[in-house]
């Protein structure tokens, strides 16, 4: 590609996303005295980033540009993992390239794995150098290798970026604390502690356990710190324009590289407002918005996954909401489906899932979707409101305890195995830690020998998935969940990881399980492979599964049975799931309702006999039906 035609390219994308750049930019930074310097410098860099831009990046750019619905095709199925648990290093990731594609999967999420700061780092989510990877699993050349053997076979990465925090370990924050006027304003730091008890007022602690308060004191350089997660994460001044302009310098880096999916991560957290939770404000909104604009300028290849788990009022509005609908995230976690998913199955009655689903959700995003996932890396905390609650006439507080008392499987008859996490006595609240398949109830009919509990624990395992891989956006699988991996009960046993119940949920991949799936279907890790890579490869021949397709929750007349339609202008399809250990059915009358003709599922490619006028679901039971 030449100089010239490159050179146009580029100023038609700066016309094109201006609108969503400057005016973002003047409303944050505008009365600034260094604004206009602030302006020309961004730029330049929006221009030397471009320039830098290796030409089969650029090819992509213009095919996505050409594609932009290309994030929400079906063929868009996610696997997600930490790199040192699935493959020991990036190079080993390439050694299991073959068992993703078998697998179908078409978008890489490596968990976080730039450079972290050394002992707890939360995971990773403490970043002490941006521009290197963790020295543990390889270099940034490695990443950039990797990213390009992906993309020689379809398939996108998706890398973490922490956006509201760096490590205190980190070149500014060194340089901060050394007394550097210029550093110490990119965070935010305060000579007493006056103004942190102010904001503290209204401020929710994030990790009362271990982290509690907001804000730290440093005798050694005599400043209080605002760290919302930890001691060792000190929050980022967004209201200063060169943090904006150094997190982006950093976000092109990795575009360079080959990423394709920037994962925003603690993006909630990023403006402070006395008065406030100082999460979701306003301006968290214009500065993504303003990101993403710049993104597209200078690597229009890359979308945006918002990392936000809100309840669905605040979580739509990652999506641009009012004036910024469409312009601000492309991706964003929803939770309330996995939130409600675990409800329902607990409760064995789907009529808050319902309620939630149809009354907080658009049925279609405009240039945005989903990422719908069972489990993550995290822990489950039960976003149901007292108020959705209360519409279906039941206390919020008592449904949320019920739940997690069922999930650490300490409610009688459960069949969960799990662990609690950040228990809080003053408002009961508990969050819960564990496993797909021992969340499920595997773990628990493997110890007990009971062939019947492993195969419902199997059935609710695909009934999950063929419901994710349905409802609209990108399914994700978090490592082990496609072979059944259970709780991994030796965190206990490591002192860096004993004091932190999601650890439960982090085993190693095991290689002996995946090849015993392979090899033998008749095994429970077998059984869960092969339903797995089944539903997803229906999921891939089904055009109407498009995230651009309305999804339109309905009610079935039995609140055993969840029920959604996607309404695609080809033909679309009728979704149910039957979340009981019964069998449950649905009036034919109904069916043909909803537009169900030829009485077919797509999910197994069957025909469907009716009786007596009526679909039978078995226990567990998931149907697409045309």
């Amino acid at each position: 590609m030449s100089e010239a035609p490159s050179h146009a390219i580029f100023d038609m994308r700066l016309a094109r996303s201006a609108a969503d750049l400057w005016p973002m930019l003047e409303r944050l930074y505008g009365q600034r005295p260094d604004y206009a310097a602030f302006r020309a410098e961004l730029e330049e860099t929006l221009r030397a980033a471009w320039k830098a831009r290796p030409a089969d990046l650029r090819r992509l750019d213009l095919a996505r540009d050409l594609e932009p619905d290309w994030f929400q095709r079906p063929g868009m199925i996610g696997y997600v993992f930490y790199i040192d648990r699935f493959a020991g290093s990036l190079s080993g990731v390439h050694e299991r390239l073959d068992y993703l594609a078998d697998l179908g999967v078409s978008y890489v999420h490596l968990m976080p794995c730039l450079m972290p700061r050394p002992g707890d780092s939360d995971g990773g989510y403490s970043v002490m150098d941006y521009r290197r990877v963790n020295p543990d699993y390889g270099s940034m050349a490695d990443l950039t290798r990797l990213a390009g053997a992906l993309r020689s076979r379809g398939m996108s990465l998706c890398v973490d970026l922490v956006l509201n925090h760096t490590a205190k370990e980190h070149d500014w924050a060194r340089r901060a604390a050394a007394g550097e006027a210029a550093y110490q304003d990119m965070y935010l730091m305060f000579d007493d502690d006056t103004l942190p008890r102010a904001y503290e007022q209204s401020l929710i602690e994030i990790f009362p356990d271990t982290a509690p308060g907001s804000f730290t004191h440093y005798p050694d350089f005599g400043k209080w710190v605002w760290t919302t997660f930890n001691e060792h994460q000190w929050d980022l001044n967004w209201a200063n324009p060169r943090v904006f302009l150094e997190i982006l310098r950093i976000m092109l880096n990795l575009a360079n590289r080959g990423v394709d999916v920037l994962r925003l991560d603690a993006v909630a957290f990023m403006w402070k407002r006395m008065g406030t939770t100082c999460q979701g404000q306003p301006e968290v909104h214009v500065l993504l918005r303003a990101l993403r604009a710049a993104t597209r300028i200078a690597a229009s290849a890359v979308i945006h996954l918002e990392e936000a788990i809100v309840g669905p009022a605040e979580m739509l509005k990652y999506f641009g909401r009012g004036e910024h609908d469409g312009r601000e995230g492309n991706l964003a976690y929803h939770n309330s489906l996995m939130v409600h998913y675990w409800a329902a199955l607990a409760t064995r009655d789907t009529r808050v899932m319902g309620h939630v689903l149809r009354t907080h959700f658009p049925t279609v995003l405009n240039n945005a979707t989903y990422a719908t996932y069972l489990r993550c890396h995290d822990d489950i905390g039960w976003a149901i409101t007292d108020e959705d609650a209360r519409d279906l006439g039941f206390s919020g507080h008592a449904h949320r305890a019920f739940l997690s008392d069922f999930y650490d499987g300490s409610y009688p008859g459960s069949f969960a195995r799990g662990a609690l996490f950040q228990v809080n006595p003053e408002t009961g609240d508990k969050r819960i830690s564990g496993s797909l398949a021992s969340l499920a109830g595997l773990e628990a009919g493997l110890e007990a020998g009971d062939e019947a509990a492993i195969g419902l624990a199997i059935d609710r395992i695909l009934m999950g998935h063929a419901l994710i891989a349905a409802f609209g956006g990108i399914p994700l699988l978090y490592m082990g969940d496609e072979i059944g991996l259970l709780n991994d009960h030796g965190y206990l046993d490591r002192p860096d990881h004993a004091h932190d119940s999601r650890w439960i949920h982090r085993p190693a991949m095991d290689w002996d399980r995946a090849a015993r799936a392979a090899a033998d279907p008749a095994t429970p890790e077998g059984r869960i492979l092969e339903g797995v890579r089944a539903i997803l490869q229906r999921r891939r021949s089904l055009d109407c599964l498009h995230g651009g397709h309305p999804t339109e929750i309905l009610d079935s007349g039995n609140h055993a049975i969840f029920a959604f339609a996607r309404r695609a202008p080809s033909g679309g399809i009728l979704c149910l799931f039957n979340f009981t250990e019964s069998w449950q059915q649905v009036s034919g009358p109904w069916l043909r309702y909803q537009g169900v003709t030829d009485m077919r599922d797509l999910l197994s490619d069957t025909t469907v006999t009716l009786h007596d006028d009526a679909l039978l679901l078995p226990p567990y039971g998931r149907v697409w039906m045309s």
